[in-house]
């Protein structure tokens, strides 16, 4: 970025807007590229304090810059021989102003022919139309490995760390600025006196904060392990032959790092526990983007600005699992949002994709969904996930386990049930069906004070009617679509089909 940042201005454009929290470190570069050749002089603009000359005291401010009309008016005003850059801080608030908006047009005319650039710096990208056709927008990236080092280097003086502790500390901080990143070293030496590799999880939980300030985000920590769930061997089978696919040894056998899968099934029978295992099986941070929460209809322009947000985050804390749960209800009016939102839905969908099919951070999307036909034909072309699984009410080996997992959870000592005859008699159950219909049998039998029993269990089922007769036609559909379209989740099913073929 400081390459490119170097040649625009050596370019001579005149206006470019840098998108980045980290006001320092991109001070710091400017002024490192303005000590090239030419040398130019470097001028910060502040709404508290005016123009000042980098490097100078804040008291030593331009006479009446303070407001940004001001402030601009003052930079034209400068002779044209003069080489400058002047860094804006923070002008997104005022730059709707006929008048400021109006100002930066004048000074993109009269910098032409000049070494004179205006640098917008804001952590929020604000672009009047009549801006867009004349400014340049980059985004300052987060601190990289090399840099976070530096950071590790002054904390640590002159103590050592193994490669393999250094190593570990430092991609724990991936993602954090550098600020963050000293404030979090600090903390994981004040609270155990001193760095070590054992106070990693105190740098991750920063990383914790960071996806909660966020807000659309949410760190999801799963205790299960992807044995927990009963069935599905051909997908868990899919998923353990790439728990190592984000590693250098996989990029140096020549693998292309997962993009993402979605797993299309019956409501009930464990899409969203086993993408939230993964994350466990793989060792990666797990992030569910909650689509409801990055619309936003108070400011136009706010719900995509909050998805960039969300995916930008995403990707400064990569390699990390992105959980997205039900993307059928998410993305589903997006087709016709024109009517009824203004095109937000069909922007948000159109910026979700292009990002799906264009990342190149090791950002991996489980996303799960029920109903198929409400999902755009576009979700469903080769090249946007790796796989599609499709996970079907469990058949009677499954429904076995499913009671022995959630058997085993309750109670030591299973083998007082007839765990074949449980299954037998759930034919047509969900995982979450079998489980609630225990928890039924297990309230009705603590409320006489005794221990439950195989007939407590029975009366469960007998009493439960599951969601495949409820909705029989819509689960037929979604079983007939499937059939050609997506894989299959069960071993038995997947073992069926490829002797078939």
């Amino acid at each position: 970025m400081r390459e490119e940042l170097s040649i625009l201005i050596q370019a001579q454009y005149p206006l470019i807007y840098l998108v980045t929290s980290e006001e320092e470190r991109a001070e710091q570069a400017i002024a490192a590229i303005a000590h090239g050749k030419p040398q130019r002089r470097v001028f910060v603009w502040t709404v508290t304090h005016g123009v000042v000359e980098y490097g100078q005291p804040r008291n030593v401010t331009q006479h009446n810059t303070v407001s940004p009309q001001a402030a601009i008016e003052w930079a034209i005003r400068q002779p044209a021989k003069d080489t400058g850059i002047f860094v804006f801080k923070d002008l997104h608030p005022f730059i709707d102003s006929p008048e400021v908006t109006r100002w930066l047009r004048d000074a993109i005319a009269s910098f032409k022919g000049t070494q004179k650039t205006i640098i917008l710096m804001s952590p929020v990208q604000q672009i009047p139309i009549e801006l867009e056709k004349e400014v340049i927008v980059l985004d300052f990236p987060l601190p990289d490995i090399a840099a976070l080092n530096q950071v590790l280097s002054q904390h640590l003086g002159s103590r050592r760390l193994s490669t393999e502790a250094r190593e570990k500390l430092l991609k724990a901080a991936l993602g954090l600025t550098k600020d963050e990143a000293e404030k979090v070293y600090r903390k994981a030496q004040v609270t155990a006196g001193r760095l070590t590799e054992s106070e990693v999880e105190i740098v991750l939980s920063e990383k914790k904060q960071l996806i909660r300030r966020n807000g659309i985000l949410e760190f999801i920590e799963e205790d299960e392990t992807i044995n927990s769930v009963g069935g599905l061997e051909e997908l868990k089978r899919w998923l353990k032959q790439r728990s190592n696919a984000f590693t250098e040894r996989a990029r140096e056998y020549g693998l292309p790092q997962p993009k993402g899968m979605l797993i299309l099934g019956v409501p009930g029978c464990g899409k969203s526990l086993i993408a939230k295992t993964t994350s466990r099986l793989w060792g990666l941070p797990l992030l569910r983007l909650d689509m409801g929460r990055v619309y936003d209809g108070s400011m136009v322009g706010r719900s995509e600005a909050n998805l960039r947000n969300a995916l930008k985050t995403a990707e400064s804390i990569s390699p990390t699992i992105l959980f997205i749960d039900e993307l059928d209800k998410a993305f589903a009016g997006s087709t016709g949002s024109a009517d009824s939102d203004g095109g937000t839905s069909s922007r948000i969908f159109g910026s979700f994709l292009t990002w799906l099919q264009e990342k190149t951070s090791p950002v991996f999307v489980m996303a799960t969904a029920n109903r198929v036909e409400r999902l755009p034909g576009e979700f469903l072309r080769k090249g946007r996930f790796d796989e599609i699984f499709f996970v079907d009410l469990p058949t009677e080996e499954e429904r076995q386990e499913i009671f022995k997992i959630h058997l085993a959870k309750r109670r030591r000592e299973i083998t007082r049930f007839d765990i074949e005859q449980l299954a037998k008699i759930c034919d047509g159950f969900s995982g979450a069906e079998i489980e609630q219909a225990l928890v039924a049998a297990m309230y009705e039998a603590f409320a006489q004070d005794r221990e439950f029993t195989q007939l407590d269990i029975i009366a469960a089922i007998k009493a439960t009617l599951p969601l495949s007769r409820t909705m029989s036609e819509q689960v037929t559909a979604l079983r007939d679509w499937a059939r050609q379209r997506a894989r299959p989740a069960a071993s038995s099913v997947a073992e069926y089909q490829r002797l078939e073929f």
